[in-house]
Parts: C-alpha cells; structure tokens; sequence
C-alpha cells in the first residue's frame, strides 16, 4: 500500500518550467519527492528524465531534500553526474542533502551546495542560459509556503515531526 502511495506522489510531482517567449523550455526546477527515492525503478526514471533534459539543452535545478538511501548512497546528484562526467563526489557526513544547479549549455556544469538537517538553503541559481541566471530563493520560499500553511495541518506535522528530512521553521 505505502509503495502505491509514493508512486500516485511521483506521478503527481510538480516542477516548474520556464519557457522562452517563443515556447521552448528553457529551465525547470524539481524538487525531489519521496517517490522520486521509492524504488530502484523511480529513481532510474528520474535520474534519466534529469539527464535527457540537461542533454537537450535545459538548464535544471534539483532540491533534494530527502536523505540518501541505498539506491542513492551519495544522493540524486550523484546518480546524474556519474551519466554526465567522470568525477569524484562525496557528500559530506554532516549534509546529506543537496542542492544542484546545472548550466546545460555546451559543457553541462553543476553547481552543488550539500546542506544539512536544520541549515539554511542558499539562493540557488536557475540558468536561463549558459552566461545568464536568476536566483532561485529557496529559503524565503520555504518560509513563505510554511506561514501559509493551514495550522490545523502544520500542528499535525509539527507533532509528528520525529525524524523528518526537513525541521518546521
């Protein structure tokens, strides 16, 4: 039952998209759900969806909040540079969680910032092309949504918040 769960949540996920006037896809933005993480297959899928796109030319950004698990030990970044490039990457022990910005163009470049349970995210770039981005402000919007949040549902979370990847403001 729970694995059917996570698997309507990752059909479901939302991303943003950012399109050129003329229509073309220029960035997205995803965030990593916990369906994203539930199974072999889902992560495959998402590490593959997240490389089709970087080698078609769209910049992406990946918030990766959950923390690694079997199928992903260093994290999704990981799993997507390891397609892309032959280089080293190690989360540190204190922050298992990440955030990449990829530049697409010619030479895909990532931007990676590991943060851990508790800190601050960073403003994050979204490339709109490869000399060009705006800032993605993660923590402002973070803070935004969890103020807008109804508090019958915020007080269920904040009381079930034993082990959760990311703490109530």
């Amino acid at each position: 039952m729970i694995q059917a769960e996570t698997a309507i949540y990752a059909r479901k996920a939302n991303r943003v998209t950012i399109r050129h006037p003329d229509g073309d896809v220029v960035a997205i933005i995803e965030i990593v759900s916990p369906g994203n993480k539930d199974s072999k297959h889902a992560v495959r899928s998402f590490v593959r969806k997240a490389v089709d796109l970087l080698l078609a030319g769209v910049h992406l950004l990946v918030v990766d909040l959950f923390p690694p698990s079997k199928r992903n030990p260093q994290g999704i970044h990981k799993l997507i540079w390891d397609r892309i490039k032959d280089e080293d990457f190690t989360l540190p022990p204190d922050k298992p969680l990440t955030l990449a910005a990829y530049s697409a163009g010619g030479t895909i470049t990532a931007y990676v910032e590991p943060i851990g349970v508790g800190d601050l995210m960073q403003d994050m770039p979204i490339f709109l092309n490869v000399d060009r981005y705006i800032p993605c402000p993660l923590e402002a919007t973070y803070r935004a949504s969890w103020e807008a949040f109804p508090k019958a549902l915020k007080t269920a979370l904040e009381s079930a918040q034993v082990d959760s990847a990311r703490p109530a403001p």
